[in-house]
């Protein structure tokens, strides 16, 4: 298998995996340009109801590839914002799976994703201004992770913490031995495979929209949305499958 970035579909997940150990998964030009390509396919991909995005070696990722920074025009600028974008906007869930630590613009991929699992003995920062730059495009998504508290620590001091914090932060989901970090990974595919992919979908959305709406208007908003969810023809699918005791008809 060549290539800096790879994809497999087993039993309605699709993995991705970054396979650029060398410089420890490092977001060069090739490799964004690789991801873009397999996020788009398994997007596109009707068999593939969740993505999980992972990587080889013992390194998640290390952020910018600063060889390539070194050039004018910072490469990584180019496609960086839309592969994230991707990844937060994707209607079916996205699981990061960290094989590692993580660093930097790696962390804007983890917080990116719906669900992230490490290992207990990953470690994280956000290193940029000790590199005189700033954690710019990751903000986007990191800030809706994060409290504004945790933020100004981790980005002004570009101190290194455990996996154990980040999930006190909200940067992962949970943080497991690295033993169980598979059955953890699998435990949230197999629940996702079970959702319908259209109620998948608009339960992502409101999970980042309603928090934004008023009090009055999220109730009657919901109130439509949730009476077209039970007149659809999914809605009404997965209810005869309750009443049958079948598996619904999305089921993998």
């Amino acid at each position: 298998m060549t290539g800096l970035v790879h994809k497999e579909l087993t039993a309605g997940v699709a993995t991705i995996t970054l396979d650029s150990p060398h410089n420890r998964n490092a977001l060069s030009v090739a490799l964004l340009g690789e991801l873009s390509e397999r996020l788009k396919q398994a997007l596109d991909e009707p068999a593939a109801r969740v993505i999980v995005l992972t990587a080889t070696g013992t390194v998640f990722c290390s952020g910018a590839d600063l060889k390539e920074q070194g050039r004018p025009g910072a490469p990584v600028t180019a496609s960086f914002p839309d592969i994230m974008e991707l990844i937060w906007e994707s209607p079916k869930p996205v699981v990061c799976r960290l094989n590692g630590t993580a660093r930097a613009g790696g962390l804007g991929l983890v917080a990116a994703c719906d669900f992230a699992v490490a290992p207990l003995t990953a470690s994280f920062a956000f290193t940029e201004v000790r590199l005189g730059v700033a954690p710019a495009m990751i903000a986007v998504p990191v800030l809706r992770r994060l409290s504004a508290r945790a933020a100004a620590e981790y980005f002004l001091t570009g101190e290194v913490f455990g996996a154990a914090r980040a999930v006190e932060i909200g940067l992962l989901s949970r943080a497991v031995p690295e033993d169980e970090l598979d059955a953890t990974v699998a435990r949230y595919t197999e629940m996702l495979v079970k959702g319908g992919p259209e109620a998948l979908a608009i339960t992502k959305r409101l999970v980042r929209e309603v928090p934004a709406m008023s009090f009055h208007d999220g109730l009657r908003a919901m109130a439509e949305l949730s009476a077209e969810r039970f007149a659809s023809e999914e809605g009404q699918e997965g209810i005869a499958a309750f009443k049958a005791k079948r598996p619904p008809a999305w089921t993998v």
